[in-house]
C-alpha cells in the first residue's frame, strides 16, 4: 500500500495483543526508511496513525475494530467537576516546556514508572535504549513538558506538535503521586496548550473498550472517535 507522499506500508505478522488478553494482533507500519516529515505525520495522524520513536504505525488486525483512535475538540470541551478539582490540586506545580534531549533526572522518573506501573507490559524491563527508541525521533517536532513541585521533577508528557493539533505521545510521573492525578492534569494542560496555539484537536492515541487503563480516555467529552475512516462524536 502507498500513500500519496509515496509512502510504502508493510504488515507485521501477528503477534500478541498489548491490550486483550489471549488475542493477537496485526500492525501496519510506514516504511521506517521512507523520509518521514512532520508534515506527513501530521496527515498520517488524521488517519489513525501514531509514533514509536522513529516508527509511525496503526493497527490492521482482520476481524477485531477494538483499538480506536480519539481526538479532542479542545474548543468544545468542558472540564467536568472532578476534573476542575483536579487542574486546581495541581496549581502548585510548575510546568516548563523544553527540548527533547537526554536527561538522566528524566530518564529515572520513567525507569520509577515503568518499574511501577508496567511489570508486565514489554517495556519492561526499561533501559536507556528503549527510552530513547521509544520516545524520541529524528524527524517528529517534540518537546517534552516537565511537571514540578518545589523544584523536583514529578511528571513529563512526552508532546508531538502536529499541523491540526498535539498529540499526548506518552505521560510518566511519580508513581508514589497517584492522588494527585497527573496523567489527566497534563491532558487538562495540554488541551489549554491546544487553545493558546490555535489548535483545533488533542491525539490521545488508541482507546479500546475493554482495557481498564484506556477507561480515562473516555472522561474528556466530547470526544470523537475515528470509524471506518471518518471522525465522529462519541455518544
Amino acid at each position: 500500500m502507498t500513500s500519496g507522499a509515496n509512502i510504502t506500508f508493510f504488515t507485521t505478522a501477528a503477534h500478541s495483543c498489548s491490550y486483550l488478553a489471549d488475542r493477537e494482533a496485526v500492525t501496519l507500519f510506514a516504511d521506517p526508511d521512507a523520509e518521514m516529515t512532520s508534515h506527513t505525520y501530521s496527515q498520517l495522524s488524521d488517519l489513525g496513525f501514531r509514533r514509536s520513536g522513529n516508527y509511525v504505525y496503526r493497527p490492521q488486525c482482520q476481524g477485531c475494530q477494538a483499538c480506536i483512535s480519539v481526538r479532542i475538540p479542545v474548543a468544545q470541551f468542558r472540564p467536568r467537576r472532578e476534573q476542575r478539582r483536579c487542574w486546581q490540586r495541581n496549581q502548585d506545580l510548575s510546568v516548563q516546556v523544553v527540548p527533547v534531549t537526554w536527561s538522566e533526572e528524566h530518564y529515572a522518573l520513567y525507569a520509577r514508572y515503568i518499574s511501577s506501573r508496567h511489570r508486565d507490559g514489554d517495556m519492561y524491563p526499561p533501559s536507556p535504549r528503549q527510552y530513547r527508541e521509544f520516545l524520541t525521533s529524528d524527524w517528529s517536532d517534540t518537546e517534552l513538558v516537565e511537571y514540578r513541585l518545589d523544584g523536583r521533577l514529578v511528571a513529563i508528557a512526552v508532546t508531538d506538535t502536529l499541523a491540526d493539533g498535539l498529540s499526548a505521545v506518552y505521560t510518566f510521573y511519580d508513581p508514589d503521586m497517584s492522588p494527585r492525578s497527573l496523567g489527566s492534569f497534563a491532558i487538562l494542560w495540554q488541551i489549554q496548550a491546544c487553545r493558546d496555539k490555535d489548535l483545533r484537536y488533542l491525539y490521545l492515541g488508541y482507546w479500546v473498550r475493554h482495557a481498564p487503563r484506556m477507561r480515562y480516555k473516555t472522561q474528556f467529552r466530547p470526544l470523537e472517535l475515528l470509524i471506518e475512516n471518518e471522525w465522529l462524536l462519541a455518544r
